[in-house]
């Protein structure tokens, strides 16, 4: 019977969890390979990171991964914004710079109306390795 009770409790934790992390707007997690890499999703459809890089390099690798993985559909350097169109989802990849080396790479992803993290964090993983080159 107690151990009844103790699974309900787990089970109504973990429901907690979930709703909390898919209804509560900016929730910082680390995700699978990507904390590993320096991001972290701050909302259900964006992951983003701060990388010590010049921004035009960071914007070289952006603009060639984007082209690779889908179709471009508006760049703007000066904004530091590119737009694709990656696996039916939307993509958006924002550039920040702070300072001379230290920049912000944002990758927000959305297939219709819906988030899709999993596109985001692909486009934000494969733009961090072609850093690595």
């Amino acid at each position: 019977m107690r151990r009844l009770m103790i699974r309900k409790e787990l089970l109504g934790l973990m429901f907690l969890l979930w709703a909390s992390v898919s209804f509560g707007g900016c929730v910082y997690l680390v995700i699978g390979s990507v904390g590993a890499l320096g991001g972290y999703a701050i909302s259900t459809d964006t992951v983003q990171g701060t990388l010590e890089r010049e921004k035009d390099d960071l914007w070289e690798a952006s603009l060639s991964v984007v082209n690779i993985m889908g179709r471009l559909t508006r760049q703007d350097e000066s904004e530091g914004k590119i737009e694709a169109i990656v696996n039916g989802a939307r993509v958006t990849v924002t550039i920040d710079q702070f300072t001379s080396n230290l920049v912000r790479l944002t990758v927000k992803a959305r297939k219709s109306f819906f988030p899709s993290i999993a596109t985001a964090q692909d486009v934000y993983i494969k733009i961090i390795n072609e850093m690595g080159k």
